[in-house]
Formats: structure tokens, C-alpha cells, sequence
């Protein structure tokens, strides 16, 4: 996990989606990139990515972390944070 002290920042990630066109997020950390198409965040959490058309972002500050952007929403994903592969062992004999 993100550390919770972020510029002022802390822990909290939150997201209200209004009707699919309307996008509020707390807990922003960096916007990664961004086009009228996907939209990838730093969030407290992990990586967000948004995909969708014609997304725009209205707002963004880096000092509270707090974004809202909008456009046709289509997905919310995650990045999975990776684990270590193998077991004990695998790691003892690399």
C-alpha cells in the first residue's frame, strides 16, 4: 500500500459515479496519463485506469488529492499489486 502521508495526503481513496458520465475521486495521488479514451492514476490504493470516450478531466489537486473528470465511463480497473512469485524456498535458491 501507498504510504498515507502524501503531501498532506491521507489514506482515503474514494470514487462517486454519477450515471456513468460524471467521476468525483478522493485519495489522487498523480495523474499518470491521460487521453480522451483512458484516464491512469496514482490513487492511495494503487493504479486506477479508466477507460471510456470522450473523458475529460475537469479538476485536480494535488495538494487535497481530489479529481473529477468526466465523459462516457465504461470501466474501473485496479492494477493487482505484484506478489513475490514462488514460495520460501524459490526465494532462498535464486
Amino acid at each position: 500500500m501507498i504510504s498515507d502521508d502524501n503531501n498532506g495526503i491521507r489514506g482515503k481513496h474514494n470514487l462517486i459515479l454519477e450515471n456513468r458520465s460524471v467521476l468525483n475521486m478522493t485519495g489522487i495521488i498523480e495523474v499518470s496519463g491521460f487521453n480522451e479514451e483512458k484516464i491512469t492514476l496514482m490513487t492511495q490504493t494503487g493504479e486506477l485506469t479508466i477507460g471510456g470516450y470522450e473523458l475529460h478531466i475537469n479538476g485536480f489537486s494535488q495538494d487535497t488529492g481530489d479529481l473529477s473528470m468526466s465523459g462516457d465511463i465504461c470501466s474501473l480497473v485496479y492494477t493487482a499489486e505484484k506478489k513475490p512469485e514462488g514460495g520460501f524456498f524459490s526465494r532462498l535458491f535464486r
